[in-house]
């Protein structure tokens, strides 16, 4: 493994969400330590998503939220392929996870992440080489 950590768009949100109380600061001591090793990474899809919520959930201007999707886009991200889409339809199918989670995970795979920090996912769960976190969770904290 190469270090890489997997985060999904809810945890970005939560960091900036000046509302969202204790799992803002665990979500954003989280970003804070991946930036400090280099070592976050985000797909186009969680660009996009966070993009769309940050402007609307959190009232951010779109120029600010660029600024932060520039910023994210520093980070290594994947860009699903059509063969990732494809994979992503057959996890959808077989593993019964709805289809946006599906090509989350598949980005994580793609990566070498060893682990994806997200709400959405059963906390363990293990897809392949990629370990589902829930940085929410008071056992696990941001830096497990």
């Amino acid at each position: 493994m190469n270090g890489r950590e997997f985060v999904d768009t809810n945890v970005i949100i939560y960091a900036l969400d000046r509302t969202a109380g204790p799992k803002r600061d665990v979500a954003f001591r989280l970003l804070e330590r991946l930036w400090s090793e280099r070592s976050g990474c985000v797909s186009l899809q969680v660009l996009q998503e966070f993009y769309v919520t940050a402007t609307n959930r959190l009232a951010m201007s779109s120029t600010e939220a660029v600024r932060q999707v520039e910023r994210l886009g520093k980070w290594t991200v994947h860009r699903p392929r059509l063969e990732d889409v494809i994979s992503a339809i057959e996890l959808h199918r077989r593993k019964r996870v709805s289809f946006w989670d599906a090509l989350i995970v598949r980005s994580a795979i793609q990566l070498g992440c060893s682990i994806l920090w997200t709400e959405y996912l059963s906390d363990g769960q293990e897809w392949e080489s990629v370990t589902v976190r829930n940085p929410f969770q008071s056992s696990l904290g941001p830096t497990a």
